[in-house]
């Protein structure tokens, strides 16, 4: 499969835009707590960071296209042999086109939200090619 790109919208999967929404408005404790105090409103060092964002058969929990990053928050039942297994075919079919896959605990986003920011940040400084896009200009 062709790397993740503008000219293929990064493999955004319409199909899923209906389930991504309603996960939209129903985020978990840890996802809304990483949107509001990291990823959101560009805060991440400028970049534009999209919620519930449908990749290939998947949904991203949090997606960055211009660094290809995929953000992952993990509750509970990711702790099981079936949700590693999926975690990890998810993670290989991103990384197949492109994309990097950082993945987070319930539990470090809640407890330790200070370090999982520096690790997103770290990843960032060390992996991107060039600097954010501005912000847009709204009609004059």
């Amino acid at each position: 499969m062709e790397k993740a790109s503008p000219q293929n919208n990064y493999h955004y999967n319409k199909n899923l835009q209906p389930f991504a929404n309603s996960l939209r408005k129903n985020m978990t404790k840890a996802e809304a707590c990483l949107w509001k105090y990291v990823l959101g409103s560009r805060q991440m060092k400028g970049y534009q960071f999209r919620r519930q964002r449908p990749v290939l058969n998947y949904i991203a929990d949090f997606m960055c296209k211009e660094l290809l990053l995929a953000i992952e928050v993990d509750g509970i039942t990711h702790d099981s042999p079936e949700g590693y297994e999926k975690d990890q075919k998810k993670d290989r079919d991103l990384e197949s086109v492109g994309f990097t896959v950082l993945r987070f605990s319930d539990w470090e986003v809640l407890n330790k939200m200070a370090d999982v920011s520096i690790m997103i940040g770290d990843w960032i400084d060390e992996n991107a090619i060039c600097p954010p896009p501005g912000p847009r200009q709204r009609g004059r």
